[in-house]
C-alpha cells in the first residue's frame, strides 16, 4: 500500500500562512540570477524597460516608466523584450520552484501535475532609489479592506477551499531581505476589531511577524494573509539594497476569479508572442503554461482587486 505523501510545505502554509525554504537557489543560480537582475535594475533606471511599479503607487494599475520616477518593482520579467528573460524563465519553470508548487495547490510531483499549472506573473521588487523609503499599507491581495466581516469570511473560504489556494505565490531573496511583514494565521479568519481599526500604515499590529530571509531563501505565502511590505530606500551609486523575485503560478480551471488577480497586471498584452528558449521537458512545459494563460484572455473589463 502506498504511504501518504508527506506535505510539510502544505501544512505550514495551512498553519501560518507561510512557509520560509531555505537556500531554494544554488550558488551558481543565485550569481546568476544577481547578475540579470543588476542588470534589468539599471536599465530600468536609465528609461530603458517602460513596465514599472513606481513610489507610491501600491496596487495596479502601472502607468510606464516617465523621468523622475523611483521605483520600487520591475514588472513582467518573462515579456518577449526582456533582455534577461531566458536566465528568468529558467528559475520560474523549474524543478525547484514547480515542486513546490504542486504540493501547495494539491498536485502530485510529476509530469500529470505540470498538465494543471497556469504561467502568471514574474516580477522583481527592488530599494527605491535616493534613500527613499517606501511602505505598503496592511492589506490582504484579493480581499478589499472595505468589505463586511461576513462579506470577508465568506471571500477567505472561497480563495481558498479545504485551506490550499487556486495558485503559490512566493518572494524569493537575492540579498538579505526583511520586507515582508505577515499576521501568522491571518488568512484563516476575518480580521480582529483591532487590525479593522489599525491605522494602514500601523507598524506594531498585534502578532505580526518580520519575513527574515537570507540570499537563496524563498517565502510561498497565502496571498490572503494579512500583510504588508516595508522598503528601505538607498543610494544607488553605493548600494544595490534589495534585489527579491516575486512570482506566481496558477491551478487550472477556476475561470475569471483568478483571471483578474492575474490579468490586472496587463500580461495579456504580450503572453501571445512569448515563446520561451528552454530545451526539453522544461521547454514543453513553459510552452503549455503559456498556453494556459493566453486561455484566460486580455483581462479586459475585469477590473481591479485594490485600489491606490
Amino acid at each position: 500500500m502506498n504511504a501518504t505523501p508527506r506535505t510539510p510545505h502544505l501544512d505550514a502554509l495551512r498553519k501560518d500562512g507561510f512557509v520560509k525554504i531555505p537556500s531554494l537557489l544554488s550558488t551558481q543560480q543565485l550569481r546568476r540570477l544577481r547578475e540579470s537582475c543588476e542588470q534589468t535594475t539599471k536599465q530600468v533606471r536609465q528609461g530603458k524597460w517602460p513596465y514599472v511599479r513606481t513610489v507610491p503607487k501600491q496596487y495596479p494599475p502601472w502607468h510606464e516608466w516617465r523621468p523622475g520616477d523611483n521605483i520600487w518593482g520591475v514588472q513582467h520579467l518573462l515579456h518577449p523584450d526582456m533582455a534577461q528573460r531566458n536566465a528568468f524563465a529558467e528559475l520560474y519553470f523549474s524543478d525547484e520552484v514547480l515542486s513546490i508548487v504542486k504540493e501547495l495547490v494539491g498536485l502530485k510531483d510529476d509530469e500529470h501535475g505540470d498538465d494543471q499549472l497556469v504561467m502568471e506573473l514574474f516580477n522583481l521588487l527592488v530599494s527605491p532609489a535616493e534613500r527613499q523609503d517606501f511602505e505598503l499599507c496592511w492589506h490582504r491581495d484579493d480581499v478589499r479592506p472595505d468589505v463586511t466581516p461576513e462579506n470577508e469570511a465568506q471571500q477567505l473560504k472561497e480563495k481558498s477551499p479545504e485551506g490550499k489556494q487556486l495558485h503559490a505565490q512566493y518572494n524569493i531573496a537575492l540579498f538579505d531581505d526583511a520586507s515582508l511583514i505577515v499576521v501568522p494565521g491571518s488568512h484563516q479568519r476575518i480580521r480582529t476589531d483591532e487590525e479593522r481599526n489599525a491605522a494602514p500604515f500601523e507598524p506594531n499590529l498585534p502578532g505580526q511577524l518580520v519575513v527574515e530571509m537570507k540570499p537563496g531563501d524563498a517565502v510561498f505565502y497565502d496571498s490572503n494573509i494579512l500583510h504588508r511590505g516595508v522598503y528601505k530606500g538607498v543610494d544607488t551609486s553605493t548600494d544595490l539594497g534589495r534585489m527579491t523575485l516575486h512570482g506566481s503560478i496558477g491551478l487550472a480551471g477556476h475561470g475569471s476569479e483568478r483571471a483578474r488577480q492575474v490579468l490586472q497586471h496587463a500580461v495579456g498584452q504580450w503572453i501571445g508572442r512569448a515563446q520561451f528558449d528552454l530545451e526539453g521537458s522544461k521547454g514543453e512545459r513553459a510552452e503549455a503554461m503559456r498556453q494556459r494563460l493566453v486561455e484566460m484572455g486580455s483581462g479586459e473589463g475585469l477590473g481591479y482587486s485594490l485600489v491606490g
